[in-house]
């Protein structure tokens, strides 16, 4: 089940995040955040910027982000998308749900431009942004240092205008 995250999801969303941080995949953090640190950051949401969560046998398996891209009113109608799954629940289609649910929602929030920030070696990502009809739009070049390895950004982005663009309804 999709839903909206709430303020008794966080600790939940929180043990997510840091499980993705050792793999040095997914996110730029290096050190695990708190749930005291990342209350300001869910309280901000609103409505065209939510968090949505995915539930399974009432817990918290994994969730998404449609996240402010560069803060300035001219790009309102663009966001930056971020999904995490719990290490359990990977490889079930949960990211693949919640991309759907995202790209359902999209229009009812105004959204026309979803933008992914992923490292070029999160094949998992860059798989799952180019399955949803995302393309590379912007490389950055050993922007990140993780563990003393220089690592690439890649910028994928898809228009919801783009006659190209596919939406998956299979939970693969």
């Amino acid at each position: 089940m999709i839903r909206d995250g709430r303020e008794d999801d966080l600790p939940a969303i929180v043990a997510i995040y840091n499980d993705a941080i050792p793999g040095r995949l997914a996110t730029a953090d290096l050190e695990p955040v708190t749930v005291e640190s990342r209350r300001s950051w869910l309280v901000d949401r609103d409505d065209r910027h939510p968090i949505w969560v995915f539930e399974r046998a009432r817990a918290v398996v994994g969730w998404m982000t449609l996240g402010k891209f560069y803060g300035r009113p001219a790009y309102a109608a663009t966001v930056e998308v971020s999904v995490y799954v719990a290490p359990g629940a990977r490889g079930l289609g949960i990211a693949t749900a919640l991309m759907n649910h995202a790209l359902a929602r999209a229009p009812s929030l105004g959204i026309s431009t979803f933008l992914g920030f992923v490292f070029a070696h999160n094949r998992p990502s860059v798989a799952l942004c180019e399955k949803f009809g995302f393309t590379q739009w912007g490389h950055l070049p050993r922007v990140a240092v993780l563990d003393g390895v220089e690592r690439d950004l890649l910028i994928l982005g898809k228009r919801l205008d783009d006659p190209r663009a596919v939406s998956p309804t299979s939970s693969s």
